[in-house]
């Protein structure tokens, strides 16, 4: 279920840079790749000539990591192209962490850019054309949306979860938002007016879903003995994992992603517990999908996610887990409808005791990410890091 990832502190984040556009009708998608690689290299004190591996996703144009090795002139040894809708780029850390391992490389870069706010791919479009579930699924109309929408009721019936409880995630994200100066929506919002918005699919409204925004991020990990070499404080790895989950020919549960067999993996490797976490960057689509997310990765028994959410167990500071402190893809950035990246983004801000000091997680020393990829109502990908201030 879970895919082989790095030992405990043989790789580090070196880097991290998010792209401060939301709206970018003047870049290309090439553009905004390399601002964002230059950005994180930049953060490493590095150059695009150290850069050994790459890695990217259905995000990059063209031929993909072919092309974007040749636009941005780096001579690698190693790439990687893993699609895992918007949790490829946690999977990629992982990923770079083992090739670092197995000597593949030794600095690899980690790029996300998007434009469906100014004539991108739009949501869900990206990286599903000529799926084999096609001919099937697309038969009854279903929307992206939608499919989240089936796994929220579905989740109400089974557990008894109601819309004030999604909401408060919604809450607490908006609360970390206005702190935010590059945040899309920087309103505090409350849970009633999370449940006047306009309904979008019965049971979620308009609120309870993400922002749409052009942008992007990049990641440079590196091994010990480069990260050994840097001024700049480097982040290591102490587990990751990913899993899949299908449609189970049609005998689905709604209820739980793949989270649960990736979240103990990750936890495994690094030889910790949800109870050691102090911070969580919850991939967030949706409001049921971090809600699904907690429950699955541990941090509260399944089916109690509701109650757990309403009680501001999510709000930084003083909450019990603060989670997507730069207010998420609920209102902040969902670059190329992709959220993984900047999951890692602001997880590795914590760690560093660079976010925002209204946000800032007291003596945070263990820092979860991670991301959801496909659709929590079909067949999907579950990637969980977890990183320490130090090891």
């Amino acid at each position: 279920m879970s895919a082989a990832g790095s030992s405990r502190g043989a790789a580090f984040i070196a880097g991290v840079y998010e792209h401060p556009g939301r709206k970018i009708p003047d870049q290309s998608l090439m553009e905004i790749h390399a601002r964002v690689c230059v950005g994180a290299l930049n953060d490493a004190g590095l150059s695009m000539g150290d850069v050994d591996a790459y890695f990217s996703a259905g995000d990059s144009p063209g031929f993909g990591t072919l092309s974007m090795i040749d636009y941005l002139g780096i001579s690698a040894t190693y790439i990687d192209s893993t699609e895992m809708g918007g949790s490829s780029y946690i999977a990629h850390v992982n990923h770079a962490a083992a090739a670092i391992v197995a000597g593949k490389c030794r600095v690899a870069l980690v790029s996300l850019a998007g434009k469906p706010r100014t004539g991108g791919a739009q949501p869900g479009g990206a990286g599903r054309a000529g799926g084999p579930e096609i001919d099937f699924e697309g038969l009854f109309g279903s929307t992206v949306v939608a499919a989240y929408a089936l796994a929220a009721r579905r989740h109400m019936h089974e557990f008894g979860t109601t819309s004030e409880q999604l909401a408060a995630i919604k809450v607490a994200a908006s609360t970390h938002a206005q702190h935010n100066p590059n945040a899309l929506l920087r309103d505090v919002v409350t849970v009633e007016e999370v449940l006047d918005s306009p309904m979008i699919a019965d049971p979620l409204h308009r609120l309870d879903c993400c922002v749409i925004t052009d942008g992007g991020g990049a990641v440079v990990v590196v091994g010990p003995e480069v990260a050994a070499d840097l001024d700049r404080h480097c982040v290591p790895i102490l587990g990751a994992a990913e899993a899949p989950k299908g449609t189970a020919n049609g005998r689905i549960d709604l209820t739980h992603t793949g989270a649960v067999w990736s979240g103990p993996a990750a936890f495994a490797e690094a030889g910790l517990t949800p109870a050691d976490v102090d911070y969580v960057s919850i991939y967030d689509s949706f409001t049921i999908t971090v809600l699904e997310t907690i429950e699955d990765l541990g941090f509260c028994d399944k089916g109690r996610g509701g109650p757990f959410v309403a009680d501001g167990n999510l709000q930084s500071p003083g909450g019990a887990l603060p989670f997507n402190t730069d207010g998420g893809g609920l209102c902040s950035n969902h670059p190329g409808n992709r959220g993984g990246m900047t999951k890692i983004l602001e997880a590795v801000r914590q760690l560093r005791g660079e976010a925002h000091e209204a946000v800032q997680v007291p003596d945070c020393e263990i820092a979860l990410a991670h991301g959801t990829g496909g659709s929590l109502a079909a067949r999907m990908g579950s990637a969980t890091l977890i990183m320490g201030r130090e090891l």
